[in-house]
């Protein structure tokens, strides 16, 4: 309580007092008892709940401070969210991954890929020896190094294949030399490799899938998926750092620590 209430209480107590001196001495002149206890009983009220009022067990007693929202969020944040010093150590920590030892590759991509259950992975610069449209225009290679974890990884995940054509013929030579690879005898099915004319129609292939892993080799892409996809490897020979969910590994066998 502020002083100035203080001596406003104090004020009204005083006058109260005056009151109730003049008031007695007329009931003691008339033996008027019953007001004589109302009015005693009154002024016994006054001066508890002015103690009351004084007591720092009172009203003024400090109500428990409650944390900020940021602060609990920072406290409760799951492992996959964190704050932006917690998101540099998470990175790196996730960049150098080491398979444990004695681990089959399956129980690799398994534990890499946390059990995701639908993958989304662009074919060039990742699948593909090419890097643009243009070169598919010519050839197609699969990189042989990739084929064994793509076998696994169609083994407990649902995988799509996706890349941006400007012709049929090349979608066409991208489809001989998966097939001529073996690919599609590893679970992945011919339906599940999609093609587009546009960087921003694989983009939207992505979005709409909402893939647990979106794998990518574009910079760009993989910085605007950062905010609707909740984790992302980009391949790149560069270290790039895009976002806190997204990953840079230089191969997608290096991702898995082979």
């Amino acid at each position: 309580m502020s002083d100035y209430s203080k001596n406003n209480l104090l004020q009204l107590i005083k006058r109260i007092g005056a009151y109730l001196s003049t008031k007695v001495s007329k009931i003691l002149n008339i033996q008027d008892m019953r007001s004589f206890w109302a009015i005693a009983g009154f002024a016994v009220a006054v001066i508890f709940t002015y103690r009351a009022l004084r007591s720092p067990n009172g009203s003024q007693r400090r109500q428990p401070k409650r944390q900020s929202p940021s602060h609990n969020n920072e406290n409760s944040l799951p492992s996959g969210v964190s704050s932006s010093s917690q998101d540099s150590r998470t990175q790196n920590a996730t960049d150098e991954f080491i398979p444990p030892a004695n681990a089959t590759l399956g129980q690799i991509v398994r534990q890499r890929l946390s059990d995701g259950r639908k993958i989304t992975c662009r074919l060039l610069g990742v699948i593909l020896e090419e890097n643009t449209p243009e070169e598919l225009q010519n050839q197609a290679t699969v990189r042989s190094s990739v084929l064994e974890v793509l076998s696994e990884i169609t083994k407990y995940s649902d995988l799509y294949l996706m890349e941006t054509v400007l012709d049929d013929e090349s979608e066409m030579r991208v489809l001989t030399a998966l097939e001529n690879a073996g690919v599609f005898t590893s679970g992945l099915v011919k339906d599940k490799v999609l093609f587009c004319s546009t960087e921003n129609g694989r983009m939207s292939f992505v979005r709409q899938l909402e893939p647990d892993w979106h794998i990518d080799s574009n910079p760009e892409i993989s910085s605007q998926l950062a905010r609707f996809i909740r984790q992302q490897v980009h391949i790149s020979r560069k270290t790039e750092r895009i976002a806190s969910n997204v990953i840079s590994s230089s191969s997608l066998e290096q991702f898995f620590g082979i």
